[in-house]
């Protein structure tokens, strides 16, 4: 149980650490192509896309943004992003990778997918599947049931024996002068 005391640290201080996200806020975007599907609520964006609301930055390879068939001051209300592709969320102090990635904006919580890894303060945690509640900050990381990626050819993916949740922890540098008696 010692041993898991400081993973436990880390996702308890991604809470503290992150100010609240606004999810209220617009998002910008930018493709390489849009294609918009009216009848089905949504667009799909593909190539170099790039997300931006407040001060979070989603990037993927395509998204799909669905939205609910209501406009508010001439915008249509999204209701959830998937991204698929080399999936990065940056937000203040904190960056998260993965294969996949689901934005439920009425939830607000960002679920990450395949090969997850959280950097955070010189800190690093590795697994198959990341929960990042916005309003919180909470993250929950673990590594069962879900492909985690790694080691092997291109696309393929294991998941990790026992669904394993690995890591990094930096240690402050101390003063190496040895105590004399």
């Amino acid at each position: 149980m010692r041993a898991l005391a400081p993973l436990l640290l880390l996702v308890a201080t991604t809470a503290s650490a992150q100010p609240r996200h606004d999810s209220t806020a617009p998002i910008n975007f930018g493709a390489d192509h849009i294609e918009l599907q009216d009848k089905a609520n949504r667009a799909v964006l593909t190539g170099n896309v790039a997300v931006r609301q407040a001060e979070m930055d989603l990037t993927a390879a395509r998204m799909t943004v669905a939205y609910t068939g209501q406009v508010v001051n001439g915008s249509p209300q999204v209701s959830r992003l998937d991204a698929a592709g080399d999936v990065v969320v940056r937000r203040p102090d904190q960056t998260a990778t993965s294969r996949f990635a689901v934005y439920d904006l009425n939830r607000r919580v960002i679920t990450m997918l395949g090969a997850v890894t959280l950097h955070q303060n010189g800190n690093t945690v590795n697994g198959a599947r990341l929960s990042l509640n916005l309003d919180t900050g909470r993250a929950v990381i673990d590594g069962a049931g879900v492909p985690s990626g790694g080691g092997g050819p291109a696309g393929a993916t294991r998941t990790a024996p026992g669904g394993r949740v690995t890591g990094t922890f930096s240690v402050p540098k101390r003063d190496a002068t040895p105590a004399r008696p």
